[in-house]
């Protein structure tokens, strides 16, 4: 078997990578451009470049994403097919997590929640807040769109100026809640707060969201594992706030090595697992 090539074909960013066929992944990269028919084909000649692979080494290009909606012809005449995303996502975070059962968490524009139970798996639902809530937001409120650097803004914030705590409105602990647990998010937003407090605020708002969801859509399923993929698993922030609630709800959330690219991945393996779509 040659190797198979998937690609996660976004409107404007397109995340590739090719899969051995001794199962290992082989230098996953991204690329952004002004379309995806663009992203898609600069991404795939930079990758067999960059990687010396050669046409006649690839077996199977699969595709997932809203861009690939656009693509309808080979991929420089190489046999193409398409993946279900939200399978992709499963398969991809199985294989980097090694877990069986859990709920992946797709943290990109918005949010998609699948649950994995060994080979069933299900898009169970999502929510419109992601990394295009946080750039929304911060283009009202700080003037860029630059997730860095609102990430590095975030890093002098002090969250006690935008979020209200438990030990805001409590003297003493509540039952299963200590006092730095967050009561009302921006609900202490001071009127002198800095960027950085806000932008602080925004990416805990998302994330906090973010987790919160997750956790009420594992309810009843006994599932306490999150795998946590897409580009917001970037921020330096996530390590802070997802293990806050992993003390709180006495629940696991995790990145695996390549949380950006699991969707790419999983796409790869539809093809090599033969999953039907």
């Amino acid at each position: 078997m040659g190797i198979v090539i998937g690609i996660d074909v976004g409107i404007s960013t397109t995340k590739i990578v090719g899969i051995r066929e001794d199962g290992i992944v082989v230098s996953p990269i991204r690329i952004k451009a002004t379309d995806p028919v663009t992203s898609l084909y600069g991404a795939f000649g930079k990758y067999l470049y960059d990687n010396k692979i050669s046409l006649s080494d690839v077996e199977q290009v699969m595709l997932t994403g809203v861009g690939s909606a656009y693509i309808d012809a080979p991929i420089y005449g190489l046999p193409t097919d398409k993946a279900e995303e939200f399978i992709a996502d499963g398969l991809g975070a199985r294989y980097e997590s090694a877990l069986e059962r859990m709920i992946v968490v797709s943290m990109g524009t918005g949010t998609s929640l699948v649950k994995c139970d060994g080979d069933d798996i299900q898009h169970i639902g999502g929510i419109g807040i992601g990394g295009g809530t946080l750039q929304g937001l911060a283009r009202i409120m700080l003037k860029t769109e630059d997730i860095h650097q609102v990430s590095e803004l975030a890093m002098n914030g002090d969250i006690s100026n935008i979020n209200l705590l438990i030990g805001d409105i409590s003297a003493h602990p509540l039952p299963g809640l200590p006092m730095d647990a967050t009561a009302s998010l921006f609900g202490n937003a001071k009127g002198n707060a800095t960027r950085e407090d806000i932008a602080l605020g925004i990416i805990c708002m998302v994330l906090q969201a973010i987790g919160s969801s997750t956790i009420l859509s594992s309810l009843g399923s006994g599932i306490r594992d999150y795998v946590l993929i897409g580009n917001l698993t970037l921020l330096p922030q996530c390590q802070e706030v997802f293990s806050a609630m992993e003390q709180l709800y006495d629940v696991h959330f995790s990145v695996p090595k390549y949380s950006e690219f699991c969707t790419a991945i999983g796409t790869a393996l539809s093809y090599i697992l033969k999953v039907k779509k």
